[in-house]
């Protein structure tokens, strides 16, 4: 009969082993959850980010500083458009993103169809390009859409002001179609929200 081990004989490789996996486990897990906190935390801060200039996480919402200064510029296109109610309309359009890209092909940060770029969009900066992705650009064109439009639905019923945003969301065609805002949700919901965040949104420079 072969001699009996001792429980200390037995158990001590067995344990050994047992710590070593657990450690290596541990380290492994660490590692994968360093990786995925770095990735998620970036993404997470870049929302954080986006729904605090657009309203969302409650308080007074901001204006990118990068922006102040065109929203300002540009709104002079248009005084029918204040410029609080332009940087409204660019939060809700892209939330500040210049490389914002709609399911359906809209582009850059003032959400522009490329047929509808095409005919609108102007050389704001004057470098010789009419770029949907350059925010001056896009901005300043938003607020010459927004003065032409004013002028398309000039007759139709209602509040100039609120026509002009139906205009720029549905088309100026559906305005007039309508006597007013068009009857879609999406459009309704467009100007409802542009105009509640206009009012809680400082004024371009105003600090």
């Amino acid at each position: 009969m072969a001699p009996l081990r001792s429980p200390e004989q037995t158990d001590e490789p067995r344990a050994s082993r047992s710590v070593l996996a657990w450690s290596l486990g541990l380290l492994v897990v660490a590692v994968i959850a360093a990786g995925i906190v770095t990735v998620v935390g970036v993404v997470d801060w870049e929302r954080v980010q986006q729904a605090r200039d657009v309203g969302k996480l409650g308080g007074t919402p901001t204006i990118p500083a990068e922006y102040e200064s065109i929203i300002d510029e540009a709104a002079d296109r248009c005084p029918a458009v204040p410029s609080r109610v332009l940087a409204a309309q660019i939060a809700i359009e892209s939330s500040w993103q210049t490389d914002a890209e709609s399911p359906v092909g809209a582009q850059g940060i003032a959400q522009f169809m490329p047929s509808t770029w095409s005919q609108y969009g102007i050389d704001a900066n004057d470098d010789g390009v009419r770029d949907v992705w350059d925010p001056e650009d896009a901005i300043h064109s938003a607020a010459a859409l927004n003065c032409l439009n004013r002028e398309l639905v000039a007759n139709v019923p209602g509040t100039p002001l609120h026509n002009i945003l139906a205009a720029y969301n549905a088309g100026h065609g559906a305005v007039r179609k309508y006597d007013g805002i068009p009857p879609f949700p999406e459009t309704e919901q467009y100007v409802e929200k542009v105009l509640d965040l206009a009012q809680r949104l400082p004024a371009p420079n105003a600090g």
